[in-house]
């Protein structure tokens, strides 16, 4: 903590961190709990830990990157706003790219911050999140957004809207390389269950197999893009940066 710890007084603002990356969540706690107001209450290396965690928790903003293994930060988000209304969620990502802003936006996010911003730009997404208003880091601004917002309305329905929760999260975990059973483990359901869910997801999406399967969780951001997203998801010509190059994807054991 630094030198304002001794300062803390009246209500405090309780924050969970989500990121896969652990030195990302010290860097984080350490700056937040610089601040008078604000408090890290828990932290979450894995998109599926942060939905119990958020519901016993009712943190006042959740942070959480969008690359997130299990299940990436906008399904997070909208399972999130879904199970405590109260919270908050700011998106800290590094991609600056109309897709996945306006996505998280129409999922309830109330702030996103692209990673390259002023550690000030992501406490004030923090307070005003908390506060239940709506921040935009640099370079983004509510004009931007609105024009980007009315497109996204435009777009045509995406078989994604289908899904179940349940069958969200097998498609990450599918396109993630889990077999059949490795997802029974990781969800506590069975193999034939998940294998069930497994064929009504490919299903719903018309999928024929697994590298089909993989390509629409990277044009659907469920994966952080190796390559350019595709059209529907790219930013459009104008000078706004496209997503940068993933790191490379774990390999579950």
């Amino acid at each position: 903590m630094g030198g304002t710890s001794g300062a803390k007084k009246g209500k405090m603002t309780r924050i969970l961190l989500a990121d896969d990356q652990q030195v990302v969540r010290q860097a984080l706690r350490w700056l937040i709990e610089r601040e008078a107001d604000l408090e890290v209450v828990g932290e979450a290396s894995d998109g599926l830990e942060v939905l119990p965690m958020a519901e016993r928790l009712k943190p006042d903003v959740l942070i959480t990157d969008v690359a997130m293994p299990g299940l990436y930060g906008l399904e997070v988000t909208r399972r999130v706003r879904e199970l405590t209304p109260g919270t908050g969620v700011v998106i800290l990502s590094r991609y600056l790219n109309e897709w996945y802003v306006t996505e998280a936006l129409r999922s309830g996010a109330l702030g996103y911050v692209v990673r390259q911003s002023d550690s000030a730009e992501l406490m004030r997404a923090i307070r005003m999140a908390a506060r239940g208003r709506h921040y935009l880091g640099s370079p983004l601004n509510k004009d931007v957004i609105d024009v980007w917002m009315a497109r996204a309305a435009r777009r045509l329905p995406d078989p994604y809207e289908t899904l179940t929760s349940r069958e969200r999260e097998i498609l990450q975990l599918v396109a993630e390389g889990y077999s059949s059973t490795g997802i029974a483990r990781r969800l506590a359901i069975s193999a034939r269950t998940a294998e069930a869910h497994r064929a009504n997801t490919m299903r719903k999406l018309r999928l024929r197999n697994q590298a089909a399967l993989i390509r629409y969780a990277l044009s659907r951001g469920v994966l952080p893009p190796a390559l350019p997203l595709p059209r529907e998801a790219r930013v459009r010509r104008g000078g706004r940066p496209r997503p940068p190059l993933s790191r490379p994807r774990r390999t579950p054991s």
